[in-house]
């Protein structure tokens, strides 16, 4: 495919099966999202379901408020870090994810890590959107007379008022997918802002049943020292684990930043600042319901449930709903759709892939295990170690092999500066097995099951180290013909 880079500069032959216009880098006049944007979409994202259930889970472990605050300020420190690192790079060339990783794979190696990636986002996709579904679940409950009749019904594991909500809430999130990335940018402007509002309603009631932040903050944790400090580094990584997919993809929204300091800032305000705002609000709210219920809620749907108030419910679980579309949409549909669109770029638009990926979802189920909070935080803890070495190999290769020096052409040649050998960079595969190994190495070996507890944190440093050491005859001689390019474009 003969494509002009500038209007005065030569063609260049891009191969047709690793460029399409999805995948193409995003235009200068068209790189548009400010501070704002990034701030609006982190909001959208963080404002989930699982996100309150994640923190609110931590005081039903038996947390005090603040060592769950702790909990999450740390997890969002290194959150804002690692997106930092890797949105970089698509903000600088304009580029998704799919392509950037064909760097440190090759073109045809990359597919593994795609497809890893792909496959974690729909998996993630599938759990917002179940839980956003009992939201749905929860307002025809409460319109509908009879309605709730119809769990007696079984429905691949269900019942029938499940599978309709369901059904429904999958359907929604098609439609708005079909509108693609500039529909999502405005949807965020206001969705995101939306749940701060759910938000403060429910702390405001945990503050009038407990009367005051006294009661609140002076609950004491039901751990001992020992107990918290063991329990600490795994609920790091399982809130970690959450965000694992987007440190990877932070480029696919990057890519559309006005500049680096839009994505820098927008990232900060709308990550650990309004990230760590909502866990306070969930903290507050679930130590409400112990003095309220003489138990940890951190359900919001359950939570609505209680108040005995149709209004009440119908309104917070309609807040609930449009939050969860917010974020499915923009974390768990938008990374799979440019990962199946790098697949077959020749058939695949984006937002067919975003369809496909929203339908592959239901094969997960989550309907048969999402209530139980140790399964969840397992799961998180063994999606983040497997992407882990993926995130190290990102960063070694963009900031120690290139130098934040990548060959744009190169990304859409077959025989470009990223072929390797015929398309596959065995020292990435390599390094990406190692990390994995040593991430979820205390997942089988009884005697290193401490090592578990650390599973993201080891993939990174695993998979950074090795590809490093991996590399290092590749170092010198890459950065001398990416500067030696540049020198001549300039």
């Amino acid at each position: 495919m003969a494509i002009p880079k500038h209007a005065n500069e030569q063609v260049v032959n891009y191969d047709a099966g690793l460029y399409n216009s999805d995948l193409a880098p995003v235009k200068k006049e068209k790189r548009n999202w400010t501070w704002l944007n990034f701030t609006t979409v982190w909001m959208g994202m963080v404002h989930n379901i699982v996100a309150y259930e994640s923190a609110g889970s931590l005081i039903g472990m038996g947390m005090s408020v603040w060592q769950a605050l702790l909990t999450v300020i740390v997890a969002n420190i290194v959150l804002i870090i690692a997106m930092w690192l890797n949105g970089t790079a698509g903000a600088k060339y304009g580029t998704p994810f799919p392509v950037l990783i064909r760097a440190s794979f090759g073109h045809k190696a990359a597919h593994i890590p795609v497809l890893l990636r792909a496959f974690v986002a729909i998996f993630w996709f599938a759990v917002q959107a179940y839980a956003g579904s009992k939201a749905i679940d929860a307002i025809f409950g409460a319109l509908i007379p009879g309605w709730n009749s119809l769990s007696s019904i079984n429905i691949l594991g269900m019942g029938l008022n499940s599978a309709i909500a369901v059904t429904l809430f999958w359907l929604l999130h098609a439609w708005i997918t079909s509108h693609g990335m500039e529909r999502l940018k405005f949807f965020e402007l206001w969705a995101g802002p939306l749940v701060i509002v759910l938000g403060l309603c429910l702390v405001v009631w945990a503050l009038f049943v407990s009367h005051g932040f006294g009661p609140l903050f002076a609950e004491h944790s039901k751990l001992t020292n020992a107990e918290f400090w063991g329990l600490f580094p795994v609920s790091v990584t399982g809130l970690v684990g959450i965000w694992a997919t987007l440190v990877l993809n932070i480029p696919d929204f990057t890519r559309f930043a006005r500049s680096q300091k839009d994505q820098s800032i927008g990232q900060f305000i709308g990550l650990p600042g309004t990230a760590i705002l909502f866990a306070i609000m969930s903290i507050i709210t679930t130590s409400g319901t112990i003095i309220a219920f003489g138990r940890p809620i951190w359900d919001p749907v359950e939570l609505l449930q209680q108040f005995g108030n149709p209004f009440i419910l119908v309104l917070g679980a309609a807040t609930l709903i449009i939050v969860t579309l917010s974020v499915n949409i923009a974390a768990n549909v938008v990374s799979p759709a440019y990962d199946l669109v790098n697949l077959f770029p020749k058939k695949l638009t984006f937002t067919k892939a975003g369809v496909i990926a929203i339908v592959l979802s239901l094969f997960f189920a989550p309907w048969l295990w999402f209530d139980n909070s140790d399964t969840i935080f397992s799961i998180m803890g063994a999606v983040g170690g497997a992407l882990g070495p993926v995130a190290g190999i990102m960063f070694a290769d963009f900031y120690l092999v290139r130098r934040q020096n990548y060959d744009l052409d190169s990304f859409y040649l077959t025989q470009g500066q990223y072929t390797y050998k015929d398309g596959w960079n065995l020292n990435a595969l390599y390094a990406m097995a190692i990390g994995t190994v040593i991430s979820l190495i205390g997942l089988f070996v009884p005697a290193l099951s401490s090592l578990y507890a650390y599973s993201w944190f080891l993939g990174v440093i695993s998979g950074f180290i090795v590809y490093t050491v991996l590399m290092k005859n590749t170092m010198s001689s890459s950065v001398e013909i990416n500067e030696e390019r540049q020198s001549v474009s300039e």
